[in-house]
């Protein structure tokens, strides 16, 4: 179902607001009136069941809609529908929260009360994409796609750090080798010649047999381009310390590069098992938790995360 269509109408409706330990709730009835809350409640089964016990004391009719406001991971407990007693949930896009605030004039003015407020209104319009029991592929397909991105976020930052150390090792290597770690030479150079004085005395025949005992072809252009570079390296009084960094940076860099792998190849399994409609429904919410298929260019994956945009034809206007 799509997220721009109106779902039917609902006897009451029940707007969560998550936090990291806490959340809030505001029941209302059909004709916008106020049953319960707000009132904030611990993230425990104990909170939520006294919720419950007291929202099930003030409704009546059916069905009862609860909306939750998707807050990163934070939200997921309350997402389930086995949680709830039988009600109907749906996930509101927190983007659709914010203009709904704007549409009532609140933008600007961010509480827990407000966002409620306009959770309400959303609800009462019929927003909101239903939520469905998850199959296990799905659950570990969004588990292995966020993990790769954030080993992807942090090899590129190893990758940085491990620059300017080099920088510091062995000082217009990147003269010769602009690009040093997108190349196999020149991961040999990081891993075996960060102090360039013994490749200065190996000389590039020398060189070149070096790496290619190591499966490597060099051309030999290329080797005395980087010989010569490494004799006309500038000493650094941090070089010693930058060595010992980089070694733990490159040790660093090839378990990402590891981890990266596996969950790619992880993710290339899983992707045929999965429901493409699901993945719609997840992608129209946006956030952290949304992703879709898509390619996006040699060598950097089949998922990836797009926030979803906010259309203003799907805000509801203010009714005061």
């Amino acid at each position: 179902m799509s997220s721009s269509v109106a779902l039917a109408p609902a006897a009451a409706v029940v707007a969560v607001d998550v936090g990291k330990t806490m959340a809030a709730v505001l029941v209302t009835d059909a004709v916008r009136r106020r049953l319960l809350g707000p009132l904030e409640f611990p993230m425990t089964a104990v909170g939520l069941g006294r919720v419950i016990t007291q929202a099930q004391a003030v409704l009546s009719g059916t069905p009862i809609r609860v909306g939750v406001e998707a807050a990163g991971h934070y939200h997921r407990p309350l997402l389930s529908r086995s949680v709830w007693p039988g009600w109907e949930v749906v996930e509101l896009n927190p983007a659709h929260v914010s203009e709904q605030r704007r549409v009532m004039g609140r933008r600007r003015v961010k509480t827990d009360a407000l966002d409620l407020e306009a959770m309400t209104e959303l609800l009462l319009a019929g927003r909101g994409v239903p939520v469905g029991e998850p199959s296990a592929v799905i659950i570990e397909l969004t588990g292995w796609v966020g993990l790769r991105q954030r080993r992807v976020a942090t090899r590129v930052a190893t990758k940085n750090q491990l620059l300017s150390q080099l920088d510091c090792c062995f000082p217009g290597l990147t003269l010769v080798l602009p690009n040093v770690l997108g190349t196999r030479v020149g991961r040999l150079i990081a891993q075996d010649f960060a102090d360039p004085h013994p490749l200065a005395c190996l000389g590039a025949s020398r060189f070149i047999r070096f790496a290619a005992v190591r499966g490597l072809q060099v051309r030999r252009p290329v080797a005395e381009r980087l010989v010569a570079a490494a004799r006309q390296a500038l000493p650094s009084p941090g070089a010693a310390t930058a060595r010992q960094i980089l070694a733990a940076d490159l040790s660093l860099l090839a378990s990402l590069d590891e981890q990266v792998q596996v969950a790619e190849a992880t993710i290339a399994t899983l992707l045929p098992q999965t429901p493409v409609r699901a993945f719609a429904h997840r992608a129209r919410l946006g956030g952290s938790a949304g992703f879709e298929l898509r390619g996006r260019g040699r060598g950097s994956g089949s998922v990836a995360g797009r926030p979803a945009a906010v259309s203003r034809r799907r805000l509801v206007p203010n009714p005061i």
